[in-house]
């Protein structure tokens, strides 16, 4: 969000600084416009960490300074500021005309948004998302309609959701071999494909059957599960063997958003309510007892109601509903689950364990990046592999569903 956010804080300064300036500037002292992380300052310059290097401002007494809101990035809300109120780390949007050197200019205006005030607004703009948010995964698509049905992931199975984008609502698409927000590229209902992964935000109804989407982002996304071989804590890399297709899959940890360990007792719980009584205690004919480490949170008060409605009538899957893992009265979603979690590393992870892991589709099959790296799943894995033999099939061909493995960042 916060790129996004400096690309229009960046638009909307060159378009402003262009209505005053271009037109009336020879073509060779035309202005630019220099954007950026701010590396250092003194009294005298400000060095500017830009896309394609270090670009140095010289402050003088006639430099201005504003400072932007980035909850309204305009000019027009732009507050006036001072050097003293610029520090390292703060993204700033530099006006000027570059020396022949394109190194470095005299500064005309500084804007800037200090760290502090994109840290607020990530922190409120994260718990909208997770207030008013859904994910899931996509299970059709009606371009005629305007409507894209989604698989959402609930702690006692799943339920379907009919998400209609709202008029002018934003779509975002991340890049291929991208996990970042910062990196997803503009996009339409038209490119949202069955079985992407996909994160709206926005109004949902209250029997939880449709939502009403004011911003969604999509993706090509994977989930693969299977046990760890080897392990290389130092570069944040784990080898595990795809139980699908039994070949070795190089994870690469670095940098998951998620990273935790369900509870033994819990995994045990969720997925024997999953698979609807499959099994969940029984383990097949020499399976290994499950690495992942009991404690941690508790089931509280034992499964949701069945039919997808808990007691006290919000939706499956909503803030207001409560469930496993000790939660606090009102506040019961899957994400509020995995919180509570224990969080691990790589180095916490043992030869053995069976892992699960979302990623997104990228070119090399054999070496993906984790957006969320589960690990303690073994009983929704070994119910899911049972419930393939039972049909005839080998691994997880049968498919299997993690509660919150499916979400993804935005």
């Amino acid at each position: 969000m916060v790129q996004n956010l400096i690309i229009s804080f960046v638009l909307l300064i060159i378009s402003g600084f262009a209505t005053l300036v271009f037109g009336q500037t020879p073509d060779a002292l035309k202005p630019s416009v220099i954007s950026g992380e701010v590396v250092s300052i003194d009294a005298s310059t400000l060095v500017i960490k830009t896309a394609d290097g270090n670009v140095t401002a010289s402050l003088t007494d006639k430099t201005e300074f504003k400072r932007v809101p980035p909850g309204n990035p305009s000019l027009r809300s732009a507050e006036p500021s001072a050097a003293s109120d610029i520090d390292e780390g703060d993204k700033v949007v530099v006006t000027g005309v570059l020396n022949a050197d394109k190194r470095s200019l005299p500064a005309r205006a500084v804007y800037l948004m200090t760290k502090s005030d994109l840290a607020m607004r990530n922190r409120k703009e994260a718990e909208e998302w997770r207030l008013r948010g859904i994910s899931g995964r996509v299970t059709a698509v009606d371009v005629a309609l305007n409507k894209i049905t989604i698989s959402v992931a609930g702690m006692a199975g799943t339920t379907s959701v009919d998400v209609t984008p709202k008029p002018g609502s934003k779509f975002h698409r991340y890049a291929p071999d991208s996990v970042k927000f910062s990196e997803a590229l503009p996009s339409s209902i038209s490119e949202v494909k069955k079985d992407d992964l996909i994160r709206a935000k926005g109004d949902r109804s209250p029997d939880g059957a449709t939502f009403l989407a004011e911003e969604l982002v999509a993706g090509a996304f994977m989930t693969i599960a299977g046990t760890v071989k080897s392990i290389d804590a130092e570069k944040n890399e784990v080898v595990i063997k795809d139980l699908n297709s039994g070949r070795d899959i190089t994870i690469l940890t670095a940098g998951a958003m998620t990273f935790k360990r369900f509870p033994e007792a819990d995994a045990e719980r969720m997925a024997s309510f999953q698979f609807g009584g499959m099994g969940g205690g029984a383990r097949p004919p020499g399976a290994a007892p499950q690495g992942g480490q009991a404690g941690g949170v508790r089931p509280a008060g034992g499964p949701p109601q069945a039919g997808g409605q808990p007691t006290n009538g919000a939706p499956t899957g909503s803030p207001q509903q409560g469930g496993f893992g000790g939660m606090r009265p009102g506040g019961g979603n899957i994400d509020d689950m995995l919180e509570r979690f224990p969080t691990i590393t790589t180095a916490d992870l043992k030869v053995g364990d069976m892992i699960a892991v979302s990623s997104s589709r990228g070119s090399t099959p054999d070496r993906v990046r984790a957006i969320k790296l589960l690990a303690g799943v073994e009983p929704f894995l070994r119910l899911a592999q049972m419930q393939a033999a039972r049909q005839g099939g080998q691994g997880v061909s049968g498919g299997f569903s993690i509660p919150g493995l499916d979400g993804i960042g935005f």
